[in-house]
């Protein structure tokens, strides 16, 4: 999912796919094996088609949370327990900055009013 970036003045900084990586053929794993659900009519469907609209949006929220739990785990190595927040999409500095280890403790969250923010979050 592409995160949508805007300057303090509403100014759209993420514009294009130049702001976000794109899955492209090297994504794919090497060993990729589908099968087909056999002897499952569905009598009620078009087609004896299977569902097309749960499934997939229900499954993608499963990385989102294995990603969340890898994080739970990396921040009990570190010593930290408890509840954090994640918000989805689950970039790469989001996923690195709820680590919480020796080296995002070299980039202390800013006070509320001491700067100005180059981008809003929305």
């Amino acid at each position: 999912m592409e995160e949508q970036v805007y300057s303090p003045d509403g100014v759209l900084y993420s514009q294009g796919p130049g702001m976000y990586k794109i899955p492209g053929f090297a994504d794919i794993p090497v060993h990729f094996n589908v099968s087909l659900l056999r002897g499952a009519p569905n009598d009620k469907a078009i087609y004896s088609s299977k569902g097309v609209g749960e499934p997939p949006l229900l499954l993608a929220s499963s990385v989102f949370f294995a990603i969340k739990d890898a994080i739970y785990s990396a921040r009990a190595d570190a010593g930290l327990k408890g509840t954090f927040r994640l918000d989805s999409p689950a970039t790469a500095e989001r996923i690195r900055m709820a680590c919480q280890d020796q080296f995002t403790a070299q980039f202390p969250a800013a006070e509320p009013g001491s700067f100005t923010p180059w981008a809003v979050k929305l």
